[in-house]
């Protein structure tokens, strides 16, 4: 089998630990290793960078296992170094490996003769997006999980609003519970019925009364002013989504005419597998791709 890389450097990713293993190979065809640690610093990765570029290495190899890879796959893109993150499962079931081979020297064996394949790997605009979308991503649960915590708490005090309303959170019930944790007359709330929930006003005076303590209206306080907050989170990461989508607006437009899909749905799917499908090979391998995204998560 030959080689593919005649200058190639697998690499070994830990917190506060680099180990990497350069195979160098001469013209008569034999192979000179190379083996260094560095530290997890950022002047660490200088002095790793720097002693590739020394050596003249065409393609580094890492794991993607943790997040520890993100940063030294920045630096050596910013030094215009190649690098392959590969799959640590693809790894393992590779043949041949010696119990005393260290895994950097693996990495850099099966990566000089193209053993293994590189992950999906966006750019870096698309992969300071996704910090941006999977934080939203997870504020989106976070409100889900709050606006769940408002209805039992409301149950709780034996308010059946949710019973009556369609939306417990759309604009007429929140004025209602915002009405009950003021202290308004319970015979005035239904008043603040909206549309044809006003013909439902009977209904909702029965729903609305209750056994209200004290601490259920401060904890509904605090649940409610939490709700405005995540939302007002929300709002400003959804701005900074639509608005960083100017460079791929066909695409993203693209997307929108999908059913069900909307400008956010739209830019979310865009960062997480960027504009060039080809980079998967296959839609089954997108698909792979994305459930392991999915158990990252």
């Amino acid at each position: 089998m030959q080689p593919l890389y005649r200058r190639i450097a697998g690499l070994d990713v830990h917190r506060m630990l680099l180990v990497l293993t350069v195979l160098i190979e001469q013209d008569d065809g034999t192979v000179v290793k190379h083996q260094r640690s560095f530290g997890g610093f950022t002047h660490d990765l200088s002095a790793l960078v720097a002693w590739l570029v020394e050596l003249g290495v065409h393609l580094v190899v890492m794991e993607s296992t943790g997040i520890y890879w993100k940063s030294v796959y920045a630096a050596l893109e910013k030094a215009g170094i190649p690098a392959h993150v590969v799959n640590a499962r693809h790894v393992k079931i590779v043949p041949g490996r010696k119990t005393d081979v260290a895994d950097s020297e693996w990495l850099a064996q099966l990566g000089r003769f193209g053993l293994v394949k590189p992950s999906f790997i966006p750019p870096q605009d698309l992969r300071e997006l996704r910090l941006v979308s999977r934080y939203r991503q997870k504020l989106a649960q976070t409100l889900a999980a709050e606006k769940n915590r408002l209805h039992k708490m409301l149950d709780d005090a034996g308010i059946k609003l949710g019973a009556v309303v369609a939306d417990i959170n759309g604009v007429s019930a929140r004025a209602m519970i915002e009405g009950l944790i003021a202290g308004t007359p319970r015979e005035q709330l239904p008043e603040l019925a909206k549309g044809t929930l006003r013909k439902k006003r009977d209904t909702l005076g029965q729903a609305l009364t209750g056994d209200l303590s004290p601490r259920h209206r401060l904890v509904l306080q605090q649940i409610e002013s939490h709700i405005r907050f995540l939302e007002t989170e929300l709002a400003t990461l959804e701005t900074s989504l639509i608005d960083a989508m100017a460079p791929y607006a066909t695409s993203w437009q693209l997307l929108q005419t999908m059913p069900g899909i909307d400008q956010i749905a739209a830019a979310m799917i865009l960062v997480e597998i960027g504009t060039d499908l080809s980079a998967f090979g296959d839609a089954d391998h997108l698909a792979a791709g994305r459930a392991v995204l999915a158990v990252e998560l």
